[in-house]
């Protein structure tokens, strides 16, 4: 079927289930054009809670399907593409984080909105990339045990007191796919452009970076600024959403290498599927989401500022 037979049945679909499509803006660039919102996970998360569709398609990964179910008991949360996961999610496991736990008993747990839905249970607060400096500047504990990526924890721990204790995870995409050789070879293509990245990125390409900050927070930051040329240091599916609000400023990749492969399995043809047959659909067990919710509620009720 042609793309824009799909598009079609799409929004047909969508008027006949009650529901709304929400994707990331890592997701593949007609995957963005279909959907009523984009975003980062933070504006994701409160789009969820907001929404009144009866029915969510999640067009993410795992981890963010299950955060909108917790979110949303009431609602159908699909997730069309049911092996789409994270591989920074699957650094960790619950019983490594209970270990962990015992011996910082006084710390408090932030975690990641990019974990298991077990470890949101059993952390204290959640956080994403576009609140974490707030989150963990609003507990009252001294001590933090941040989970699970390190990059993002070391940011949060330039702007506080606090102790911060990383977990030794990472977004290979941001971690591994782009380097600072990368960045260099990009800056003397395009001397004048501006680099911003994203707190995943290793300590070094942070430090050398004109802006660090969520893809919510980067797209604010381009809007704002009068550079007329980019380096995006985060997952490529980032330039659609900032070409499509610029047009009149040009967006270089960082690296042709930062494609994370978990959120390009979903496809057109997945949607209408999805829509058709109600699949996949994504259901936490009370016990574990009541936990997780608490956690993630905490994190809602903090405010929010779109600051670096």
């Amino acid at each position: 079927m042609k793309k824009e037979k799909l598009i079609k049945k799409i929004e047909s679909l969508k008027k006949e289930r009650e529901a709304i499509i929400i994707a990331h803006v890592y997701q593949r660039d007609e995957i963005q054009q279909i959907a009523d919102l984009t975003g980062d996970s933070l504006f994701l998360s409160r789009a969820a809670v907001n929404t009144k569709a009866k029915v969510i398609v999640f067009c993410g990964v795992r981890f963010m399907a299950e955060t909108a179910a917790i979110l949303n008991p009431d609602k159908t949360v699909l997730l069309p593409e049911k092996n789409a996961g994270c591989a920074l999610a699957d650094t960790i496991v619950v019983n490594k984080l209970k270990t962990k736990k015992k011996e910082y008993p006084h710390a408090a747990v932030v975690s990641y909105v990019n974990s298991p839905v077990e470890v949101k249970a059993e952390s204290d607060i959640c956080c994403t990339s576009a609140n974490a400096v707030e989150i963990v500047n609003s507990l009252k504990e001294k001590q933090i045990l941040f989970v699970p990526d390190k990059n993002l924890g070391r940011f949060a721990a330039s702007q506080t007191d606090k102790d911060v204790i990383l977990w030794d995870g990472f977004c290979y995409v941001h971690h591994l796919n782009i380097q600072l050789e990368d960045i260099k070879k990009m800056k003397t293509k395009h001397p004048q452009a501006k680099v911003i990245v994203h707190p995943e990125c290793q300590k070094e390409i942070i430090d050398i970076a004109d802006f660090t900050g969520s893809t919510s927070q980067m797209a604010n930051y381009v809007s704002k600024n009068n550079a007329k040329e980019f380096i995006v240091g985060t997952e490529i599916g980032m330039l659609y959403n900032l070409k499509t609000h610029n047009p009149e400023k040009r967006f270089y990749p960082a690296s042709e290498k930062a494609i994370c492969n978990d959120m390009k399995l979903t496809t057109l043809e997945k949607v209408v599927s999805s829509l058709e047959k109600m699949e996949y659909k994504v259901k936490v067990p009370e016990e574990i989401a009541a936990k997780a919710r608490r956690s993630l509620n905490k994190m809602l009720e903090v405010k929010h500022e779109n600051k670096r």
